[in-house]
């Protein structure tokens, strides 16, 4: 695959893709990203990346790509790298800017988007709760995909030094919000319920693929209900995860239901 971005509203070689070492996203994390899944040559979902994109520049007074313009810069980007099977990455900062918190009134942002070559994800994971990052479900930035990822990355350190592969994070309730990457979806009684967002959930793009599908429903979850459930799915747009393991404890697993969620989110049902 060619290694070219869309930088700025042109297709150019990587290398000569150049950040300003001034730019808002690189000293403050002043910013929003989408991860968009290509599949046949397509991407999948923008309308759903766009609207969140969308909703998070407004909270930020971030001017952001339209939808249009997001679909104009990925066919060109498509059609640089003949991608066909992977994701793109879309970043978008409030550019450069002085020192100090307070942005200036004339903005003008930095806007990356990158091609990935691979195939979507369909795995068992081993997962922990996070003992030290909590979600703060009062907080905006839980609606939206910030450059301000630090909490995640502490939390998933976490979970590799304890020999896992993600970790959970509670709100300050002490009830299930996310985790570090993925939507959360419980299955029990044949159904599926995952967090609301008001539990500090992010309001994923596979997230409302199921909710379009009729398939899952909002309810508060307590980590004692996904040790009880028929199983625990982790969610994103570039793959499902089963738990199998939750703090040590073995968690039950369901081929059937997985395969309904595989098929709801386009994705190759596990042999």
């Amino acid at each position: 695959m060619t290694s070219v971005v869309w930088f700025n509203g042109r297709i150019c070689p990587a290398a000569q893709a150049c950040i300003d070492v001034a730019d808002r996203g690189l000293t403050l994390g002043d910013g929003l990203f989408e991860t968009l899944r290509v599949h046949e040559g397509r991407v999948l979902r923008l309308p759903l990346h766009a609207e969140r994109l969308q909703n998070g520049g407004a909270v930020l007074l971030l001017p952001v790509p339209t939808r249009a313009e997001m679909e104009q810069a990925t066919q060109e980007l498509l059609a640089a790298t003949e991608l066909q099977t992977g994701s793109m990455r879309l970043t978008v900062t409030r550019g450069v800017g002085v020192r100090g918190l307070l942005p200036l009134q004339s903005v003008e942002p930095t806007v990356v988007i990158t091609a990935t070559e691979g195939a979507p994800t369909v795995a068992n994971v081993r997962v922990i709760t996070s003992r030290l990052i909590r979600q703060d479900e009062q907080s905006p930035l839980c609606r939206m995909k910030s450059l301000n990822y630090l909490p995640h990355i502490l939390a998933r350190q976490e979970a590799a030094r304890a020999g896992a592969d993600e970790a959970l994070l509670l709100n300050t309730q002490g009830r299930v919000a996310e985790t570090t990457i993925s939507t959360v979806v419980v299955q029990r009684g044949g159904g599926f319920i995952t967090p609301p967002v008001s539990e500090g959930a992010l309001p994923g793009v596979a997230r409302a693929v199921l909710f379009q599908a009729g398939l899952i429903e909002e309810q508060p979850l307590t980590a004692a209900m996904l040790v009880e459930a028929e199983a625990v799915y982790l969610i994103n747009s570039l793959g499902l995860r089963c738990v199998t393991f939750l703090d040590g404890y073995p968690l039950s697993l369901s081929k059937a239901g997985a395969e309904r969620l595989c098929q709801a989110l386009a994705l190759p049902l596990e042999k």
